[in-house]
């Protein structure tokens, strides 16, 4: 499937090819990118068009785009990489007034929404963007070894399946997101994963969250980010078989939805998805017994919970994060 897709202030294009005419695509050589040593050598030709390079590291989004801050100017900032850098991207944009735009290297959908953190001299006025343009190729954005690939479709799952749930669902980000479950969870077959299904699935899970906000999972997820180390798709990946629960019984109808939707549980997809990962338990990727209760308390501070009533307390936080330890 190849497409191209207007919609309001952006223009998202996907296909197998795409990238060929990333730099066109982008307005032409001259903008400032913003990569990873390791993803320049993806398309060589994005990076050869650029006027100047910025290597994003490791690190908290709000961090490395303060450090970035005095280096990095242009009126188009292009990220080619995963999340951590579309978000850098989007950062720097939403404090210079300018555009975002990217090249995802990965399923984490990011180069959709609007949700980026700020560095901490943005002011409070500072509106965050969503990038201007896309350009979703395949070969890139689904180019991950299986390990890396499951658990980047479960980052994207977890979009598309907590997106219904939100106060601020509606029927068109609800059918994204229902048909981003299905082409996630259906592109993992016997004969090996179709990575066009879980570039679109990617896509649309994103276009889903950025409609209709998070809740309890991505606080979850993001916590275990923040304040345990962990990387940011593991953290979903073993987190979203027992958040996944959490939210059918507080919203039924949208499980059963979403169930009829996959022609399976929710859950045990997601568990089935993440075993492929080679980590289902937290332990397995780095979470110490005693970052437990930390992660709980600070999960149950965040306000984005009551996006997904009732507000999960302290000892629910805690029982989320013990179930798969």
């Amino acid at each position: 499937m190849s497409f191209t897709w207007r919609d309001g202030e952006r223009v998202i294009r996907l296909g197998r090819g795409a990238v060929a005419d990333a730099v066109e695509l982008l307005g032409g050589p001259g903008y400032t990118l913003l990569t990873t040593e390791r993803m320049a050598a993806a398309a060589p030709h994005v990076v050869a068009a650029a006027g100047s390079v910025h290597h994003v590291g490791h690190g908290l989004v709000e961090d490395l785009a303060g450090d970035l801050l005095g280096e990095v100017s242009g009126d188009r900032l292009v990220a080619l990489g995963g999340g951590r850098v579309v978000d850098v991207a989007k950062a720097l944009a939403a404090v210079g007034g300018v555009r975002a735009m990217a090249v995802p290297t990965t399923l984490s959908g990011a180069e959709m929404t609007r949700g980026h953190r700020l560095p901490p001299s943005a002011g409070p006025a500072t509106v965050r963007v969503r990038c201007a343009v896309v350009v979703n190729d395949p070969a890139l954005s689904a180019s991950q070894d299986l390990p890396a690939l499951a658990a980047s479709a479960l980052n994207a799952l977890g979009h598309a399946a907590e997106g219904p749930c939100t106060p601020f669902a509606n029927p068109v980000s609800t059918l994204a997101g229902h048909e981003a479950a299905r082409l996630l969870v259906g592109a993992f077959a016997p004969r090996g994963p179709d990575r066009d299904a879980l570039a679109l699935g990617a896509l649309l899970g994103g276009y889903a969250l950025d409609a209709s906000a998070f809740g309890l999972h991505h606080v979850l997820a993001q916590t275990l980010v923040r304040v345990a180390g962990v990387d940011h798709a593991a953290a979903n990946a073993v987190m979203l078989p027992h958040s996944l629960s959490a939210l059918a019984w507080r919203f039924p109808r949208q499980h059963e939805a979403l169930t009829a939707a996959l022609g399976e549980d929710p859950a045990e997809a997601a568990l089935r998805i993440c075993a492929l990962t080679g980590a289902t338990r937290l332990a397995e990727v780095g979470v110490a017994a005693g970052m437990l209760a930390e992660c709980a308390e600070t999960a149950a501070r965040r306000p984005e919970l009551a996006n997904t009533g009732p507000t999960a307390d302290r000892p629910e936080t805690r029982a989320l994060y013990k179930q798969p330890f």
